[in-house]
């Protein structure tokens, strides 16, 4: 598959075929029915990505709740990757079951766009793309090398776009899951507006309205 000049939302995720830690994936084969966290790193014994991975595989449950598969990339080999999870394994204390793909070819993080070739034309910067099960693109985070991911905001992103999917809400600014939602515009006429929002909702101005998240 040729590279897109910029993945987006949207977007169908490109298919690709690779070794991991392990062992051999065709992506999409491999995430099926399930929504995937797909996030690279910019090289293999490096020390914020050690930290991250090991993050990552102790909030494993928490993913694995919302039906989330994770999936890393680092520009090294699958027997890099191995020799690496047993420094991680030892420091973060935390067992990693999650593949890291190997791309020494860079050929996967041409696809995703994971280079940024002004940083560094060798190293993938720290990419985050939230895969749903049809294959869409529906979340993209794009962090510098020198920071490491805030983990807490990933799930708080995929409960949102989880929530949102299945009902007709948006989130607002800071929200976390239990708290207030905005009912969108466009639904204005009042029948409708009991039949979607059971719980009631308050009007601070006829675009602004919030009501209880639905499925609490």
């Amino acid at each position: 598959m040729s590279a897109p000049k910029s993945l987006q939302l949207g977007d169908i995720a490109p298919d690709f075929s690779t070794d991991t830690s392990t062992g051999p994936i065709r992506f999409h084969e491999w995430a099926g029915d399930s929504w995937v966290v797909f996030f690279s790193h910019p090289k293999d014994y490096t020390p914020v990505c050690t930290t991250e991975l090991g993050e990552a595989a102790r909030r494993s449950k928490d993913f694995a709740a919302r039906n989330v598969k994770i999936l890393a990339l680092s520009v090294d080999s699958a027997e890099s990757h191995r020799g690496w999870l047993k420094d991680i394994e030892e420091t973060q204390k935390a067992k990693i079951e999650y593949p890291i793909v190997a791309d020494e070819s860079k050929q996967v993080s041409a696809l995703y766009g994971m280079i940024h070739p002004a940083l560094s034309d060798t190293f993938t910067v720290r990419s985050v793309f939230l895969i749903d099960p049809q294959k869409k693109v529906r979340l993209i985070l794009t962090y510098p090398m020198t920071t490491g991911r805030n983990f807490d905001e990933i799930l708080r992103c995929i409960d949102s776009i989880q929530l949102t999917d299945k009902y007709a809400v948006a989130t607002p600014v800071n929200w976390k899951d239990g708290g207030e939602c905005v009912i969108p515009p466009a639904i204005k006429d009042p029948a409708e507006m009991k039949t979607k929002y059971p719980k009631g909702w308050r009007e601070l101005k006829p675009y602004l309205r919030m009501t209880p998240q639905p499925n609490k």
